[in-house]
């Protein structure tokens, strides 16, 4: 009956977005499951490929954007990380004017589902007019999740109750009942405050779109399994009267080992394979996340005085004018041998799945997080924007990651730096970590749970609503 069910989906214009909801889509292939993937043509163009034995069953469909009247979003502008962060407002104001084309398009195709973001509260208009059921898709932790807390307490009256000031996101909502330390910091409390409830230069703000979406969805879908997030994941089904199934953690696949001809990756590799096992450490901040002059310079003299030997695939800041003025003077030198610096593109499944990786200095991104922990590495957490500050107290407080230290204002040191890894990767007061994460990895890899448990499940009940 899998055959017959046909979803659209349509995630936020973000690449952390994007990516879980792609991965979603094969899983959801993989049963038989038709699946039309909707987002901006040049988002399209950039995703990975789809697996030719899926192609079939997966539909890409790119809607353009539309011109905003005051022509305030930059040309070839379709994600986020397109953009700097004042320039979001316009990309969400364009997003929102997909709702024509994308009523359009539903109401030629009549899927069985539609699945959303946290953005795209308009759609939930749209199916109830064209009578199709709603789920909203959640790319964050189930401990993100229910930190926000149940759509009433989002907004109103009853938000200035429990969430009156940025000082109340640094310690757990009252409907947290058990021991938590999943929290804001200060200098995260202040951007979450301000930009999640406050506006975000449209008529709608994220909090007010989210709970929108929570409210009226006919169903919440997490990226997680109760395994991993068991009292969160738990509570969350308390805090919403509606069905909340988990999607497992929808990791990646392993590549096959690689063989990189092309320099400067042939000489990498090599120099990986010469390494001992679980004997690097990996550094990667993704595309989102804009590291200033001072962060990437702390890190540099930080991974510096740790001794360890590292490779960090690093993307050229807008404010370097080349790529000498990247990295701190002498720095090259100083660690030639023992470390790789990488400007620009990197294999990184491929690196993280080689031998000789043991650990991650990481922005705590939860599907990175899913990529890292999926080898059983160590993780050294340095959360920038977003989710991340939450997702890091949860690893911590799971044992799985030692999260650096942070000055009120967010700023950190190289001595820092340096005594993270170090235990992370090679102090005997870190094994219990180690060991951890190799027991994580377990439930990462399991696709039995992750794929025919959890995805079968989430199948199993979309057919069954069909029926109702």
């Amino acid at each position: 009956m899998a055959k017959e069910l046909h979803v659209v989906m349509l995630p936020w214009s973000a690449f952390g977005h994007m990516m879980p909801f792609l991965q979603l889509s094969i899983a959801l292939a993989k049963f038989g499951v038709r699946v039309s993937f909707v987002s901006t043509p040049k988002n399209i163009e950039r995703l990975p490929q789809v697996p030719s034995t899926l192609a079939s069953l997966i539909n890409l469909v790119g809607l353009p954007l539309s011109e905003l009247p005051n022509g305030d979003l930059p040309d070839g502008a379709e994600a986020t990380v397109d953009l700097p962060f004042d320039k979001i407002p316009q990309l969400k104001m364009a997003y929102d004017l997909l709702q024509d084309s994308f009523q359009k398009f539903l109401a030629d195709q009549s899927p069985d589902w539609i699945i959303i973001d946290f953005m795209s509260h308009w759609v939930i208009d749209i199916g109830q007019e064209l009578n199709i059921p709603v789920m909203h898709f959640s790319a964050f932790s189930a401990a993100t999740g229910a930190f926000a807390g149940p759509p009433e307490y989002l907004t109103g009256e009853a938000r200035m109750k429990v969430r009156p000031s940025m000082e109340s996101l640094m310690s757990p909502p009252p409907w947290v009942k058990f021991p938590s330390s999943v929290v804001e910091k200060k200098h995260e409390a202040f951007y979450m405050f301000n930009f999640f409830f406050g506006s975000n230069g449209t008529q709608f703000s994220d909090v007010e779109r989210l709970a929108q979406i929570m409210k009226n969805s006919q169903a919440i879908l997490i990226r997680t399994c109760s395994e991993f997030e068991g009292p969160y994941f738990d509570l969350l089904n308390e805090l919403h009267e509606k069905p909340v199934l988990a999607t497992g953690f929808l990791p990646p696949d392993v590549p096959e080992r690689t063989k990189f001809d092309d320099q400067p990756w042939k000489d990498i590799f090599k120099w990986l394979d010469e390494q001992k096992p679980k004997s690097v450490v990996f550094i990667g901040f993704g595309s989102e996340c804009k590291l200033n002059r001072e962060q990437v310079h702390e890190i540099a003299h930080g991974l510096e005085l740790s001794d360890l030997p590292f490779i960090w695939v690093l993307r050229k800041p807008e404010w370097a004018k080349d790529e000498t003025e990247v990295l701190p003077p002498g720095f090259g030198s100083r660690t030639r041998g023992r470390g790789v610096v990488s400007l620009g593109w990197a294999p990184q499944m491929e690196i993280l799945s080689h031998e000789s990786i043991g650990g991650s200095l990481f922005h705590a991104g939860w599907g990175s997080m899913i990529e890292i922990l999926g080898f059983g590495h160590s993780l050294v957490l340095l959360p920038m924007i977003a989710d991340q500050g939450l997702n890091a107290r949860l690893l911590v407080e799971k044992g799985l990651g030692v999260e650096i230290e942070r000055a009120d204002d967010g700023s950190f040191n190289r001595q820092d730096i340096a005594r993270a890894l170090k235990l992370a990767m090679v102090l005997e007061e870190g094994e219990p970590l180690r060991l951890r994460a190799g027991q994580a990895a377990a439930i990462i890899r399991d696709m039995e749970l992750q794929h025919q448990h959890y995805i079968g499940q989430l199948v199993h009940f979309m057919e069954s609503y069909q029926t109702k």
